[in-house]
């Protein structure tokens, strides 16, 4: 398994998967990865010009033999528990940033809910705080 993640740069993983899962990382889902690292508290101290290197990473361990599961065992071991929450919120965030979410991207999000081992309840209210924050 290729080297580990720190928790910062899972979270990112987490950002890019979801944006690059149905192949096209569109300009509003990559606009909202760099607010999201500029203001959260999970990215403080982050050096937010590794950004891109590290959406190239992500996207080249996808691009690997059995790509998403082990990015998404990469992910998972570099996450305490506490930010399992977390890492799908941001999940739900970028789907959600475009206005469609698609069906690639409700499968991702399926895949780090059962990944994670999140708790239904915790999810839907995780997506219903999405819904309303981008309704226009």
């Amino acid at each position: 398994m290729p080297s580990s993640l720190s928790q910062q740069e899972a979270l990112v993983y987490v950002m890019v998967m979801m944006s690059a899962v149905d192949r096209d990382m569109t300009d509003d889902e990559f606009a909202r990865i760099g607010t999201l690292v500029r203001f959260l508290p999970s990215f403080e101290g982050f050096d937010e010009n590794r950004l891109i290197q590290i959406g190239r990473d992500c996207a080249a361990q996808l691009a690997a033999p059995e790509g998403l599961d082990v990015t998404l065992e990469m992910v998972r071991e570099a996450l305490p528990q506490r930010l399992h929450d977390t890492a799908y919120a941001l999940a739900v965030e970028i789907a959600a940033a475009d206005q469609r979410v698609r069906n690639e991207e409700i499968r991702l999000l399926q895949l780090l809910r059962d990944r994670f081992g999140l708790d239904k309840l915790t999810c839907a209210a995780i997506e219903r705080g999405a819904i309303a924050r981008f309704r226009k």
